[in-house]
């Protein structure tokens, strides 16, 4: 029995805010306590387990080729004294990001793919610097061409399985290119059809149904040829204006939903809950993982990753917000 059918309604909601509160708590913990557990968590800022104590990326510099781990302070947030004085008067780049999960879902270098053939490369570790918790870090800056993949993956959701995913990104960096995403696809680097991805994704490109209300930046789902702010155009997906966002994407059997907040502050609004889109119903989800970039490798959308999570099983509401809650208590940017 899981902890969530342990607990009912509002209790666990409570407890799980409780969880969210704790500064010893990160939002694997929640998902793990929800009956979701994480089979990938990747940051370049935060531990995303409060157990872990591992690296969370490695960048490479260019002067020598040399490259190092940059792993987590005593606050579990990450060591940036680490990386500059590795990047020191030369450049950097992040050539890898560790998954913190027991699976060892690590995100490398894309390969080339049907959109673009050639490799991706690796975004500028020191591009955009910022605080959270008071802690000095760094994002994953991606500027086009930048991308990250796994298409080997342990524990992801295949076929109609459900899962649900997370990041937090930038509500300041974003275009209307293909496509900033994270989460499940193809594990050839093609476009295989209808169905076979689901990421969540953030930008003010028009989806295949016309998009959201208004002008964007929209939280979507990428299911493959077609971002869909719903099961057709829904007004009711307006934009996320904030300078972090959290973005959210959940699939199950029949349905899916899509979630979004101001990662500094506020709630997590439900931006859409119901069916399938018409022809994406069931699903034939690969497994694969990607970062940054379309499942065929279509990368040319620019974005700011600073966290995320896939979960095993369809997170519950109150999880969800557990999560945001835990991730505004980090204070990104402070």
């Amino acid at each position: 029995i899981s902890p969530r059918q342990k607990m009912a309604g509002g209790h666990l909601l409570v407890f799980l805010l409780g969880l969210a509160a704790s500064d010893a708590v990160r939002p694997c913990d929640i998902y793990q306590h929800d009956g979701t557990p994480c089979v990938a968590a990747h940051s370049t800022v935060r531990a995303l387990f409060s157990a872990y104590r591992g690296s969370l990326y490695v960048v490479r510099r260019q002067s020598d080729n040399k490259t190092t781990e940059i792993g987590l302070n005593s606050n579990g947030f990450a060591d940036s004294a680490t990386q500059d004085t590795f990047c020191a008067k030369t450049n950097c780049t992040i050539i890898r990001i560790f998954d913190q999960s027991p699976k060892a879902n690590h995100l490398h270098l894309a390969h080339g793919g049907g959109a673009v053939h050639t490799p991706d490369v690796g975004v500028n570790a020191t591009k955009d610097p910022l605080h959270i918790s008071g802690n000095r870090v760094y994002s994953a800056y991606f500027e086009g061409g930048m991308g990250y993949r796994n298409d080997k993956t342990s524990g992801v959701a295949k076929g109609d399985e459900p899962e649900s995913i997370y990041m937090v990104t930038s509500g300041k960096h974003y275009n209307d290119k293909c496509c900033f995403d994270y989460g499940n696809a193809e594990t050839n680097n093609l476009d295989d059809g209808r169905g076979v991805m689901e990421c969540v994704y953030f930008g003010n490109k028009r989806g295949w149904d016309g998009g959201g209300g208004g002008k964007g930046p929209w939280v979507m789902a990428d299911l493959e040829k077609g971002l869909w702010a719903g099961s057709g155009r829904n007004p009711n997906n307006t934009a996320i204006e904030a300078v972090f966002v959290t973005a959210m994407v959940k699939g199950r059997a029949g349905g899916f939903a899509l979630k979004g907040g101001d990662a500094q502050g506020g709630t997590l609004r439900t931006l859409y809950n119901g069916p399938r889109p018409r022809r994406y119903n069931p699903m034939k989800k690969q497994g694969a993982i990607i970062l940054g970039i379309g499942g065929d490798n279509s990368n040319w959308a620019v974005g700011t990753f600073f966290e995320g999570a896939v979960t095993s099983g369809f997170s519950s509401d109150a999880a969800d917000d557990a999560v945001h809650a835990n991730i505004v208590a980090a204070q990104y940017g402070h």
